[in-house]
């Protein structure tokens, strides 16, 4: 059946069980079948793991100190309160942290499956609840024994974290596969539409899936120019649209072609909790951090701030640079000599690879790197592009699959980015940062616009957000929008999940690493 025969009162056939009517403004429409409540059903899953999780830490924690028997919460004899035991202060501490975890919305639909947000509230909850429970213990004179409080919190903070990740890669996995997301419906100009449509289908994991869209003038049956998705009326068959696709959110990407007071129309017309209205603005790629949004006068102004990097983040990053590079090369100095072996006898010429590049603010520094290509493979770059035998890479990056100056030793380093580890010597040096943009050569600069130098406000990493986002698949733009998004939303928690990502990756044969 057609689009428009699917919209079309005329040839809508009887509702079956499963299948019910609705009259709007603009006529008579089948409606699809019953949404699927995935949101509460999640949030519920995650609210058993919780528990579960808690009850094991919180008592599991209980029986390693003090053992099966019973034991007294001391109590002073100034205080008011009477002995009570362990067993029911465990369960006192299970109850008080669930109830933070719920209060903080860590299991909201808005902060799971993407981003830092859901991990960020779960580990300020719990900080929260043991903060709380230090300051009530010292008014009411309660002596509550410090290493059940050391063992139980960090614990717990951080099996919280891990099944909470299991279950993000669980939920990923499902929206890859088009379930447990958002039914997305557009509203905007055709160009703004298609590009939020592009943005969307791009990043799956972030739970929204485009149903359909409305634009000016749109006509039922027509299909978005690019994208494939159904163009379900104009801007006045919003309630029309709702309803046949079955979309729970309207996310408007530009109100330029739109009635005055139309997003207000359509916030009216939402069913309250069930639906929901996302307005898209025409900036990209800026982090909550640096939005906040003021009402004046009725007008719910966005304001942007500019970034900012302080001496103390700058301090910060440095300070997780040093401490993990130090024991990152004392740890791995067996295998930096195994390395450093396997080069020297697999081929001709120096173990490590020195070459030029650009880093923080403009100034060029030597990057380290184990050998992985022929002497002479500088030398043959021109005859390589002249061939134009690039199949990987973008117009700026140069990258072939099989590389014949790569040697055999080189191909695995590669492909486990072994070949970088040296790497760990220049961020203690002070040239490179563990996580930051990606390390340009001069040549690459040379073909910069004058925005990607932007990306020369931080140092460069040995790994990052285009690392971990597709390395050498990606294109040039959205490699200069990975890495300006890096620079103008830095956060400590970002880099910790960049890092963590990067492991994963390293663990595993890499397909974009040439």
């Amino acid at each position: 059946m057609s689009t428009e025969a699917a919209v079309s009162p005329a040839t809508t056939s009887a509702p079956t069980a499963s299948e019910s009517e609705l009259t709007t403004e603009s006529g008579r429409v089948l409606l699809p079948p019953k949404r699927d409540a995935w949101r509460a059903r999640y949030a519920r899953m995650l609210r058993i793991t919780d528990l579960l999780v808690l009850v094991w830490v919180v008592y599991g924690t209980q029986i390693i100190w003090f053992g099966l028997g019973r034991v007294d919460v001391a109590v002073r004899e100034d205080s008011r309160l009477n002995e009570f035991s362990y067993w029911l202060f465990s369960a006192f501490l299970v109850i008080v942290w669930m109830l933070a975890l719920a209060l903080a919305d860590s299991r909201s639909d808005r902060v799971i499956g993407t981003g830092a947000t859901e991990y960020a509230r779960l580990a300020g909850a719990s900080l929260g609840v043991f903060g709380a429970i230090a300051i009530i213990a010292f008014l009411t004179r309660v002596d509550v024994a410090r290493g059940y409080l050391l063992i139980s919190l960090p614990a717990g903070i951080f099996f919280l974290l891990l099944t909470r990740w299991l279950w993000r890669q669980w939920l990923v996995a499902q929206r890859q596969a088009g379930r447990y997301s958002a039914n997305v419906l557009l509203v905007g100009s055709r160009q703004s539409v298609a590009q939020v449509a592009r943005d969307l289908q791009r990043s799956a994991s972030a739970g929204y899936r485009v149903v359909g869209a409305c634009v000016p003038h749109g006509k039922v049956a027509d299909v978005l120019e690019g994208t494939g998705i159904p163009i379900m009326g104009n801007v006045d068959s919003i309630d029309r649209a709702l309803a046949v696709t079955g979309a729970d959110t309207v996310v408007v990407t530009s109100t330029d072609d739109l009635p005055t007071d139309k997003v207000k129309q359509i916030s009216w017309s939402l069913e309250a909790g069930r639906q929901h209205l996302v307005l898209a603005p025409s900036i990209t790629d800026i982090a909550g951090p640096r939005i906040h949004t003021r009402p004046v006068a009725g007008l719910p102004l966005i304001h942007v701030e500019t970034p900012n990097f302080s001496a103390g983040q700058r301090l910060l990053k440095r300070t997780m640079d040093l401490s993990i590079s130090l024991v990152g090369v004392v740890a791995i100095s067996p295998v930096l000599l195994t390395l450093a072996l396997v080069v020297k006898l697999s081929s001709p010429g120096p173990v490590i690879f020195r070459q030029t590049r650009v880093g923080y603010h403009g100034q060029e520094f030597q990057m380290l790197k184990f050998r992985s290509m022929v002497v002479d493979a500088e030398d043959r770059l021109d005859e390589l592009k002249a061939s134009r035998r690039q199949d990987v890479g973008n117009r700026v990056l140069f990258k072939m699959a099989e590389d014949p100056r790569v040697t055999r030793a080189g191909r695995i380093m590669r492909r486990f980015s072994l070949d970088e580890l040296p790497q760990l010597f220049n961020v203690i040096g002070g040239s490179m940062s563990l996580v930051g943009p990606r390390p340009p050569l001069r040549s690459e600069v040379a073909a910069y616009e004058a925005h990607v130098h932007r990306r020369f406000l931080a140092k460069p990493g040995v790994t990052g957000a285009w690392q971990v986002g597709g390395r050498s698949t990606l294109s040039w733009e959205d490699s200069v929008r990975l890495d300006l998004g890096y620079v103008e939303n830095w956060s400590l928690v970002g880099d910790l999940m960049i890092l963590a990502r990067t492991l994963r990756a390293i663990v595993g044969p890499q397909r974009t690493a040439f």
